[in-house]
């Protein structure tokens, strides 16, 4: 079996491949449906012109169907697009006159339903009109890739594979690429370098088996958590309590994540997972539960239909109870001696105690992680070209926190391993098959330079593939090599300056969230200074998401119950000096960003010469939400923006949508909205795999230095003044007349609107950055003095969210 099983597996042509990857200019995608439209969705993120391909709709207009398709990404949420009008780069097409559309294209995929026949007559129907050299490509979830490219001519069968993504593709790291016996290998390279590099996909190479890696183990978990759920009478609230964070899964667990998903789609899902297993010793486990197919036939499938496992009735979050036949108020919490045992940190404990408990939530927790470091062991050589591809895919595809290999491993190799047999010893674990002699002969399947592969009986390194080489810090399993920590340069408790290369320092925060407090300034000030020094230029970055949530709220709230209120105004004049200390330092500074930059963190983003974002960056000047105006330099670095996009003429329009903005606390929901909105530049860079930030980061700060950097000289800045102010003003009074907004809604939005119109000056003169700066610094501290920004900041201390008093 073992030859049969390497045929499977085409390899990785890697590092010494001097062919130059393929530069894919436009795509297909063939279908429209939710998976299809949202793929083109990502594509045209990433910059790739893209044609989506419905069936004919009746009428002159043919393409109507795939028009409807695109208008509905604008309403999809979370939203596919990086921002609405993105939408309009999508071209619509049909079957019937679209398809020589095809002959342009470097890259067609199909996604239409999971019917191997629709799918074969499909590939019969277009691969006339594919041009030559083009890269063909199923997003099937588990039919076989094989078995699809048999219908293709030879010359096309070899450019054909599986690019499985993961739905929602914009938001789901994972993507699975297959193979089919004919598949070049040189192909496969230039799909992976494309999905990680253009795209910003973690890619797993998998074999055509059944549900291929992530959903052959995630369907499984899913399947055994809801028969230990049901065999132990364990409530689905309860489940969720016990299937979430409290073991490293996602916040929606089990139940919520089937009425996400929908519960229709998940019957069709695990049916068809039934159907394909036929070997599969799990299979007569691989099913849902009696009720659950029973809310499917009421038509109650979940959130779409606002009814499925749980609802929402009179204010209430109530949950199905199957031995009523009716819902009950949900209580979703674990029994106190389980948190006691889910509170301990060390795997290893946290497992011996649920394998040594006798508590019915214990049992089930040992036992649906029991089943499914099983099930992965016996099928690891079947599906997966190592562990660590596995444990990948689980992390990326599921949002797990370990694999289940790492868990595994963590709690102990050879002590979990004999526990496991013990259990399908005594009749106990969901199949009586032995585990694979190879788990005997290991103490760890992942070491710090490879991972254990089954199929070969060897370690297999990480892919060598150029892309990769971008990738200073990925996702590492665990047991494999620690990440290269740098070399450090300047440290306090609260900042870190260090490098990876010589010439590039790299400036982190060290405090929860990346939250900015005194500490954190006067490091970044020490720590400017000292790359000035030793440096050509200078990074922005951080380890881990996000970049910042903004300031210390806790120093805030210590200092107003002091009164300290000079501390809070040395801070304030603090956080100016360093943003623009980063603006004014003698070389340039770049920021690296990724995930949340909010309130001072976004300043800081603000006042870097050049931005590397992620696309799944997220920036706002949220202040308003604590009853603040930004007073790092936020507002008046937005009025310079306006004033140097306008030099000789109206800056209203500008300063209008940044106060919006600011009054509303909006966030921008994606790097390239952030543009839209102000808080990045035209000129700043989108990166959408967001660990290739830091080398782009370095490359752009590089560049930099070499072109001859020195630090922008301040101009005057011209501002809307009074006139401007004034309409601003007459805008607020509506909305309070209107009761949309409150006093302090007003009085904040008030103090916003003055310091992005520079005051009561005449409107288009021109004033210093520092009379800017003033305008932030002065109602800041006044509105620290309200009581009603006091609630506002202790009541986001308390609970993360805003308070409209």
């Amino acid at each position: 079996m073992s030859s049969v099983l390497k045929s499977r597996m085409a390899p990785r042509a890697g590092a010494g491949s001097e062919r130059r990857p393929r530069y894919i200019r436009r795509a297909a995608v063939l279908g429209a449906g939710v998976m299809g439209a949202q793929i083109a969705a990502h594509l045209v993120n990433a910059g790739v012109e893209t044609v989506l391909f419905e069936l004919p709709a009746g009428g002159a207009d043919k393409d109507a169907n795939a028009r409807k398709a695109i208008q509905g990404l604008r309403k999809a949420q979370p939203t596919p697009l990086a921002e609405p009008a993105v939408a309009d780069r999508i071209v619509p097409a049909n079957y019937d006159t679209g398809l020589g559309q095809l002959g342009d294209c470097d890259f067609v995929i199909e996604a239409i339903a999971e019917r191997l026949d629709l799918k074969r007559e499909l590939f019969a129907r277009i691969a006339p009109h594919l041009p030559a050299e083009v890269l063909l490509a199923s997003n099937t979830s588990g039919l076989s890739i094989n078995a699809l490219a048999e219908v293709l001519p030879d010359a096309v069968r070899e450019r054909f594979c599986g690019v499985h993504f993961f739905n929602p593709p914009r938001y789901m790291p994972l993507v699975e690429l297959i193979p089919s016996r004919s598949t070049r290998p040189a192909v496969l390279d230039e799909l992976e370098t494309f999905l990680v590099g253009t795209l910003g996909k973690g890619v797993i190479r998998a074999r055509d088996t059944p549900n291929f890696v992530a959903n052959r183990i995630g369907v499984f978990s899913i399947a055994a958590t809801l028969h230990h759920a049901e065999r132990l009478g364990i409530p689905a609230d309860v489940v969720d309590a016990l299937t979430g964070p409290a073991i490293g899964r996602p916040k929606s667990a089990t139940f919520r994540t089937a009425d996400v998903v929908g519960l229709d789609t998940l019957q069709h899902v695990v049916a068809g997972s039934a159907k394909l297993l036929d070997e599969d010793p799990w299979q007569g486990y691989i099913h849902l539960p009696d009720w659950l197919d029973g809310l499917v036939a009421q038509g109650a499938l979940g959130q779409k239909t606002r009814c499925g496992v749980y609802r929402k009735q009179a204010g209430r979050i109530q949950v199905f109870d199957p031995a009523r036949g009716d819902y009950r108020d949900a209580r979703q919490q674990a029994d106190e001696a389980l948190q006691a045992i889910l509170a301990e940190r060390d795997p290893a404990k946290k497992l011996a105690a649920l394998h040594d408990s006798d508590h019915p939530q214990a049992r089930f927790l040992w036992a649906i992680q029991r089943d499914v470091f099983h099930y992965a062991a016996y099928w690891l050589g079947e599906i997966a070209d190592n562990a660590r591809d596995v444990d990948l895919a689980m992390r990326w595809g599921f949002g797990w926190t370990l694999g289940p290999f790492e868990t595994w491993q963590a709690a102990g190799w050879q002590r979990v391993a004999q526990w496991i047999r013990a259990d399908i010893e005594s009749g106990q674990a969901l199949a009586a098959v032995p585990l694979p002699d190879w788990v005997d002969t290991l103490d760890a399947v992942h070491r710090p330079e490879a991972s254990w592969s089954a199929l070969d009986y060897g370690w297999h390194p990480r892919s060598e593939l150029p892309v990769y080489q971008r990738q200073y810090f990925p996702d590492r399993v665990l047991g494999e090599a620690d990440q290269e920590t740098g070399v450090t340069t300047f440290e306090t408790d609260a900042v870190r300056l260090w490098h990876l290369q010589a010439d590039v320092g790299i400036l982190s925060f060290r405090t929860p969230q990346n939250a900015i407090g005194a500490d954190v300034l006067e490091g970044v000030l020490a720590a400017v200074a000292e790359a000035e020094q030793r440096y050509r230029a200078l990074v922005l970055w951080q380890p881990k998401a996000p970049f910042s949530v903004g300031a210390n709220l806790k120093q805030v709230v210590d200092a107003l119950e002091r009164e300290d209120y000079d501390a809070l105004a040395a801070m304030v004049a603090r956080f100016q000096q360093a943003t623009g200390r980063l603006r004014q330092a003698r070389i340039p500074v770049v920021g690296a960003v990724r995930g949340m930059a909010l309130g001072g963190g976004c300043e800081f983003v603000m006042h870097c010469d050049h931005v590397v974002a992620a696309l799944e960056s997220y920036l706002g000047l949220v202040e308003a939400g604590v009853g603040l105006i930004p007073a790092g330099g936020g507002c008046k670095e937005l009025a310079r923006r306006a004033s140097a996009l306008t030099p000789d003429g109206d800056v209203f329009p500008f300063i209008r949508n940044y106060f919006e903005m600011i009054a509303m606390g909006k966030v921008a929901r994606s790097a390239v909205e952030a543009r839209r909105f102000g808080l990045l530049r035209p000129s700043d860079t989108v990166v959408l795999n967001p660990h290739e930030i830091l080398h782009v980061a370095h490359a752009h700060a590089r560049a930099l230095a070499e072109s001859g950097y020195r630090p922008p000289l301040e101009t005057p800045v011209r501002v809307a003044g009074k006139a401007g102010l004034a309409n601003l003003k007459a805008q607020l009074v509506n909305l309070h007349a209107g009761g949309f907004i409150s006093d302090h809604d007003f009085a904040v939005a008030e103090h916003a609107a003055a310091a992005l119109c520079g005051g009561e000056v005449e409107a288009e003169s021109t004033v210093p950055e520092g009379w800017l700066l003033k305008l932030e610094r002065e109602p800041f501290m006044a509105l620290l003095r309200s009581d009603k920004t006091r609630e506002r900041i202790v009541h986001m201390l308390k609970t993360g969210k805003p308070l409209r008093n």
